[in-house]
């Protein structure tokens, strides 16, 4: 089993109920995989949430990927 490292991904119990969260923000990552299961691109999310980089967003999918059950 391999541990990997999310360098813009984080949970800490005082927010959220310690959801996974980008880093130095509330935005709950769950947010942002709603908002690419309802049609936007990563661009459209940035858009939406202005606040967030491509990358931070990239990084959010592919940590949903990686831990689908727990997010679901």
């Amino acid at each position: 089993d391999t541990t990997v490292a999310y360098r813009y991904i984080t949970s800490k119990k005082g927010i959220l109920s310690g959801e996974p969260i980008i880093k130095d923000t509330r935005t709950p990552v769950r947010a942002i995989v709603e908002k690419w299961r309802l049609g936007y691109t990563p661009e459209d999310i940035v858009r939406a949430l202005p606040h967030l980089t491509l990358a931070q967003v990239f990084e959010a999918m592919s940590y949903y990927y990686d831990n689908q059950a727990e997010i679901d």
